[in-house]
């Protein structure tokens, strides 16, 4: 990550790399969690089950350096960057979800989110 602006006090820098970097981390832990369900609703015949297999570890394991990174960062006393190449990996599992994201939505397989919530008297059984 390129150095922050010298114009800007170090304490304002500091706050700004703080959110930054935790909004970024929050959209790869989104990202990681809705692709584990998403591999809850992929049919074999669209990903193999060796791959789904595969892409859950990845996904498992991002979700744990992603949690790693944030515990270090949060234990430091000063503001710290993650260096670009530390979070390529996880830029493009991200991108891995999203197409497989589209592909289960052209194979038309419905998800969660797709599903229309329950109607309101759904919980008192009548």
């Amino acid at each position: 990550m390129p150095p922050l602006p010298p114009s800007l006090p170090s304490r304002e820098s500091g706050e700004l790399l703080d959110h930054l970097l935790d909004s970024l981390f929050e959209d790869f832990r989104s990202w990681f969690e809705r692709g584990l369900v998403l591999l809850d609703h992929a049919p074999d015949a669209l990903l193999p089950p060796l791959e789904q297999r595969q892409l859950r570890e990845r996904l498992e394991e991002a979700l744990r350096a992603l949690s790693a990174t944030r515990s270090l960062r949060a234990a430091c006393s000063t503001p710290m960057a993650v260096d670009m190449e530390a979070m390529t990996p996880w830029h493009r599992l991200m991108m891995r979800v999203w197409n497989l994201s589209s592909m289960l939505r052209i194979a038309g397989v419905n998800l969660p989110e797709d599903q229309p919530p329950p109607p309101a008297d759904a919980d008192s059984g009548g």
